[in-house]
């Protein structure tokens, strides 16, 4: 490459631009001559490295012994090396070499290249810009050079075309290295394969079966074991081999990787059977009587190995099959009613086939007997994706004695190849019962007694005895009486363990008539028929019996709503109401004729995940149930705020209607022109009239709606004064808001922001009825109505969060869907007890739109009084005016 000093001569000199095209012309020019010394010697190289991958793509080194295969391969390592020494001789081409090559490529005359570089031989002044001026000319001609791309001239050292044998040799190779019988070139490099002589008549008929849990094809093997890779097959596939024809019974071996073989034996059904009255006729046909018989030979494939039979192989590779993995999705929670509810993720290669949640007591006695098993939880998991799924599953335990108890659950799936997978534990507290009559709770409380420990039993008759003692003072009601007694000369003749579960059984339902009456039996019978339906789909049950379960569970849920409806009739209404949690008739009707309409057509898995919504949704069913103790009375104070608060709605809206017809009659006389009202009044001010003779219209339809009131013979001046005698009700109102916020405040609750507006709203309002303003008294009494339903939710909201964090952890702390709204939990309207705060989906506007009614009613008397031309159109507005 040329110096800096040698860059700078010439044109180069006062044109650092051409000097740079020049240096990297320069360059491409040497690679380009570096690359024809380069491919001459290269091609040698390619032509032996041509030929071993010919030679073993053709099968050669797998087909020669071993001594023949590592001559060759020596023999070709040498040839390599011999074609390596020509490279010895390469060097990096000269620039002056780049010049030339530059010069003579682009056809350049008078080397304009070189000659920027060269010196005058007479240094005199005329002379040197004579060169100079040369130069120059010189360098405008090397803008376009090009270096081109490399002319090795290999025709020269090749005269007879030779390097085209190994090209074609090598794509010949290449396409019959893809058929059976192709090489690899690996073989150059490991030792022949045995040679195994197969015989022509036998017909080898193979496949490998999948698990049918998998959802995989059967892969049949082809005849001839041309399988290149190892066939890759599920964990547990069941191999099957039919060998036929031959005159010898042929050896079907299955060699593990660890070089172990394993005979696979005859399937027993197709081994031949020896006819015993042929005697001893033609002893000498039957060995091959026996051979001509096709066998059968099975295996399950569990590990790594290879099937060889009659001289020919098949590699299997065995994917495991990996256990299931299940977790909790968040922690298991309570229902209302005192369901376990478990949400969970399940994962496996092929889908789980089932998972259950398994429940031990925390602390254990070994020496006690206990009178039931662990409790059952099966979880719902969806089949159409098991592999990768989340699911819910709510189940009820109160019945079971370890309900209240401390428990650790752990999830535990199972797929179909029996592996199991199981979460980490979890303790809580099993969900039991709410009881809010605690004569039923202490008679749960025997039954868990002796049910955990029957040894306990006198334990538990004690506690009954305890109950009767003084029974005028804890037991009012004399059945109730009648059944303890009854219930304790049970417990003292219990033997054997079906005295005891029927004993045990006794005193629960005892404890749930005490608590619900036939509310209980009819959710046990509900229950029992959500369960009986579950296990009918679980099984595929004809269509004839889920349409009895159908009709059954339909009975069931309509005596239980019934039971549930009647209940709540004479519950009070509480504040934790959620209108989005209501339940409807017609909702549950809906979800079961969709239950079984899955069921009859074949979607047994949509109908299952369907019913166990629905097991979810009745046991969020809260049944109203009276609160007892400090709870009730601070729902009393509470209830008292309600009522104050109502009341102070009612009278609001009232005055709110008194105001605007006081106002509307005054802007009747007004429009009239009564001589008692003077040019500066303020009301006229407020006054839009429109064209002449529309007050009058306006007047008339306003007495045709409103009919005759005692204001109408009311002069002008009597009706400001009776707004200006408003102001009092009005203060009044806000005064009472003023205590109601005092008294929430005494209670804990701290008003919401509505109260102040309205408090706001109201004091304006009250101002402008004293200066007989009623347009603008009845706006700001609108938006005081509004701030108060608003101040009223929220103080819903919060009294509604109170309960929840003071019941949420006892037995009664859920917030059902019974009683929500007002109504019942068929979704029927009920009759409010306490203050009516209205309809929250009708919103009153943030301001009393008079002004924008009037507006409307005069566009609408202008369009009529143009004439329309149409009949219809001017009826249709004579109609909006109400123009009889």
């Amino acid at each position: 490459m040329t110096s800096p000093s040698r860059q700078k001569k010439g044109a180069f000199a006062f044109r650092p631009s051409l000097a740079r095209l020049v240096t990297t012309k320069r360059l491409l020019a040497r690679i380009v001559l570096f690359f024809e010394q380069l491919l001459p010697p290269l091609m040698p190289v390619l032509s032996v490295i041509a030929f071993y991958l010919s030679a073993s793509w053709f099968g050669l080194f797998r087909s020669v012994p071993d001594w023949l295969r590592i001559l060759l391969l020596i023999a070709f390592a040498g040839a390599f090396l011999v074609t390596l020494l020509p490279f010895r001789t390469l060097r990096w081409p000269r620039i002056a070499e780049a010049d030339r090559m530059l010069e003579e490529r682009n056809g350049l005359p008078h080397q304009p290249v070189t000659v920027q570089e060269d010196e005058p031989a007479f240094d005199t002044p005329f002379g040197r810009a004579l060169w100079r001026e040369h130069q120059t000319r010189m360098a405008e001609k090397i803008a376009a050079l090009d270096a081109g791309l490399p002319r090795p001239d290999i025709a020269a050292h090749d005269r007879f075309a030779l390097r085209a044998v190994p090209a074609l040799l090598l794509v010949t190779a290449f396409g019959y290295s893809l058929s059976i019988n192709g090489g690899s070139i690996r073989d150059a490099l490991q030792a022949a394969p045995e040679q195994v002589v197969s015989d022509p008549a036998v017909r080898i008929d193979a496949w490998v079966t999948p698990p049918s849990y998998t959802g995989r094809a059967p892969i049949y093997l082809t005849a001839d074991g041309s399988e290149q890779a190892p066939i890759g097959i599920p964990q547990f596939s069941g191999l099957t081999v039919r060998v036929s024809g031959g005159k010898t019974a042929e050896k079907v071996v299955f060699r593990k990787t660890n070089g172990e073989a394993q005979d696979i034996s005859v399937q027993a059904d197709t081994k031949p059977q020896q006819t015993a009255a042929s005697g001893s006729e033609q002893p000498t046909a039957a060995p091959a009587s026996q051979a001509l018989v096709a066998q059968t030979h099975m295996m399950k494939l569990q590990e790594n190995g290879a099937l060889e039979v009659n001289g020919r192989r098949w590699s299997f590779e065995v994917l495991p099959d990996k256990a299931p993995e299940i977790a909790f999705d968040g922690l298991p929670k309570r229902s209302v009613n005192g369901a376990l509810e478990i949400a969970f993720t399940v994962k496996d290669d092929y889908g789980v086939q089932e998972a259950h949640a398994e429940i031990v007591p925390v602390d254990t006695d070994p020496t006690a007997t206990p009178l039931y098993p662990l409790p059952e939880y099966r979880l719902d998991i969806p089949r159409r994706n098991a592999r990768d799924a989340k699911g819910v599953t709510s189940r009820n335990l109160t019945e079971h004695p370890l309900a209240g108890k401390r428990v650790r659950i752990t999830l535990v799936a199972k797929d179909a190849a029996g592996q199991t997978g199981r979460s980490p534990p979890y303790e809580m507290a099993l969900p039991s019962r709410p009881f809010n009559e605690p004569l039923a709770a202490a008679v749960a409380e025997e039954r868990q007694v002796f049910a955990l420990d029957t040894r306990k039993m006198p334990q538990a008759i004690a506690l009954n005895e305890a109950l009767t003692i003084r029974p005028e003072e804890t037991i009012p009601k004399l059945t109730n009486y009648l059944l303890l007694e009854s219930a304790l000369t049970r417990m003292k003749l219990a033997r054997g363990e079906d005295a005891l579960k029927d004993t045990a059984q006794y005193l629960w339902e005892i404890a749930l008539g005490m608590e619900d009456g036939d509310l209980s039996l009819a959710e046990r019978k509900l229950r029992e028929a959500q369960q009986n339906l579950a296990d009918a789909l679980d099984r595929n049950a004809p269509d004839a019996e889920i349409k009895k379960l159908m009709d059954e569970l339909r009975k069931a849920m309509q005596d239980y709503m019934t039971e549930l409806a009647q209940r709540m009739q004479n519950a009070p209404m509480q504040p934790n109401q959620n209108a989005q949690n209501i339940l409807r008739q017609q909702d549950l009707e809906r979800m079961m004729d969709q239950i079984e309409n899955l069921a009859r057509s074949g979607n047994r898995d949509a109908a299952q995940q369907m019913l166990s919504e629905l097991q979810r949704m009745m046991n969020n069913l809260q049944a109203g149930r009276p609160q007892r103790g400090q709870q009730s009375q601070e729902n009393s104070e509470a209830r008292k705020q309600i009522d104050k608060l109502g009341e102070i709605l009612r009278d609001q809206q009232k005055l709110m209607e008194q105001t605007f017809r006081l106002d509307q009659q005054l802007r009747d006389r007004m429009q009239r022109g009564e001589p008692d009202m003077g040019e500066n009044d303020p009301l006229l001010d407020e006054m839009n009239p429109g064209e002449n003779g529309e007050p009058q219209d306006q007047q008339q339809g306003q007495q045709g709606k409103e009919g005759q009131q005692p204001s109408d013979q009311m002069t002008a001046e009597q009706l400001r004064e009776a707004l200006k005698q408003l102001r009092a009700q009005q203060d009044a109102l806000g005064k009472q808001l003023g205590e109601l916020q005092k008294s929430l405040g005494e209670m804990g609750m701290k008003p919401g922001p509505g109260f102040g507006q309205a408090q706001r709203e109201m004091e304006g309002a009250g101002r402008e009825l004293g200066q007989g303003r009623g347009q603008p008294a009845v706006e700001g009494q609108g938006r005081a109505l509004e701030a108060l339903r608003q101040g009223a939710r929220d103080m819903m909201n919060q009294m509604m969060q109170a309960q929840q964090g003071q019941q949420g952890q006892g037995p009664n702390g859920q917030v059902g869907q019974g009683d929500q709204n007002g109504r019942d939990p068929l979704g029927r309207p009920r009759r409010p007890q306490g203050p009516d705060f209205g309809d929250n989906s009708v919103k009153v506007p943030d301001e009393i739109d008079v002004q924008r009614a009037r507006e409307i009613l005069d566009a609408i008397r202008e369009k009529l009084g143009n004439n329309p031309p149409q009949e219809m159109e001017r009826r249709y507005l004579e109609r909006l005016l109400d123009i009889q």
